[in-house]
């Protein structure tokens, strides 16, 4: 059943949006995230895709993308999802965060439409995976809050192919879109930026709390399995108390069996004067979430076979090796339980681990609308 939506007048990548309100003094409000932008006609929201067009917000990157690759699902990183399979990825334009440190600043700051080069339709796009032996496709190098309408119809498409729907998301989304959201999603990686508000605002441009809720929201409301990222930023964000205070905080309110990423920064966009994070830095973060009681602690963007690999918190045997996004020795059975003692890890297996490894490969849509689409698919062994 096609899942494309009804554009606005004949360009099928604009399309009306639902989330929005219009104000006493006439500009519209745009209710998908906190920023809360207030537009009147014509004018763009932070994000750069959602506009104000004949008084309603529109999506102006339905089925545009800024491109699409094979990866592996440990790229994202999800660990404890389909380990060692390939994902679909994919970005538009445009974020509703203004991060100094953004990694994909190219995509996500982008103002230029020219940035969304290739195209696919959400059908399309979900044979293509199908095709191309992919078990998931993400949302990623940008935020699909913003694109949510387009993020959706995909998930929707893939999900009729058996195909799993991944977001990528720093979770900055208001209450509403949220639930339906997360309706469509099969997996997430959160990306936890900082424990503190000062962060959020003079680094982010943003808040903390609406990024908590998300976290809560998905660990008690949903059956969306999610992992958490922190990137650390030497000076920013890496400090003994902070870290002790945002594991303390997930121990709490999520529990001790949520995946948390503690990954490299290098220098980039606006913060180029600060030091790539030392090995050291990660390994001391992981050390301090362990000793809060959280079971699943990795490190990230560095070669830590230690940090990398998943250890069963009942016999303490290392369950899968992992070297960056490389998998080694693998012990669970295909339903995620340890070899040796029985305990069950907790995540999303389905049968043995795929062979993908550290594999990047750019696919173009835009031009295999028909027919196969592709170069190879991934394995299970």
């Amino acid at each position: 059943m096609p899942t494309t939506r009804a554009p606005l007048a004949d360009d099928p990548t604009v399309v009306p949006t639902q989330y929005w309100h219009v104000l006493d003094d006439g500009r519209i409000q745009c209710d998908v995230c906190p920023r809360a932008c207030k537009l009147r006609e014509g004018q763009r929201g932070l994000c750069f895709v959602r506009v104000r067009e004949q008084d309603q917000v529109v999506l102006r990157s339905y089925g545009r993308s800024s491109g699409f690759c094979i990866d592996p699902i440990e790229k994202k990183p999800l660990n404890h999802f389909l380990p060692g399979t390939t994902v679909l990825s994919f970005g538009t334009a445009g974020c509703n965060l203004a991060c100094r440190f953004c990694q994909n600043w190219d995509i996500s700051k982008s103002k230029e439409i020219d940035t969304l080069a290739d195209a696919a339709m959400p059908d399309t796009l979900a044979r293509a995976a199908k095709d191309l032996g992919c078990h998931s496709m993400a949302f990623t190098y940008n935020d699909p809050t913003i694109f949510i309408e387009y993020a959706m119809d995909v998930a929707d498409a893939g999900r009729e192919l058996g195909i799993k729907a991944v977001a990528v998301t720093a979770g900055y989304i208001c209450d509403e879109p949220r639930v339906e959201f997360y309706s469509h999603m099969d997996a997430a990686n959160v990306d936890l930026k900082a424990f503190t508000q000062d962060f959020y605002k003079h680094v982010c441009g943003g808040d903390l709390q609406p990024v908590l809720d998300t976290l809560v929201y998905l660990r008690h409301e949903t059956d969306v399995w999610f992992e958490i990222t922190t990137l650390l930023i030497p000076g920013h964000n890496d400090s003994d108390a902070e870290l002790h205070a945002e594991c303390e905080w997930i121990a709490e309110h999520l529990g001790d069996d949520v995946p948390v990423h503690f990954t490299a920064f290098h220098p980039d966009f606006k913060m180029m004067d600060i030091e790539r994070t030392p090995a050291a830095t990660l390994t001391r973060a992981r050390d301090i979430a362990r000793s809060k009681g959280l079971k699943y602690v990795y490190t990230g963007n560095v070669h830590d076979s230690d940090g990398g690999s998943t250890y069963c918190p009942g016999c303490g045997r290392r369950v899968v090796e992992r070297d960056w996004y490389v998998l080694g020795e693998y012990h669970l059975d295909g339903e995620g339980r340890c070899e040796s003692c029985g305990a069950q890890i907790p995540g999303v297996f389905a049968g043995p681990p795929g062979t993908w490894g550290r594999q990047r490969i750019p696919v173009r849509l835009s031009s295999r609308s028909e027919g196969p689409l592709g170069p190879g698919a991934d394995s299970r062994s």
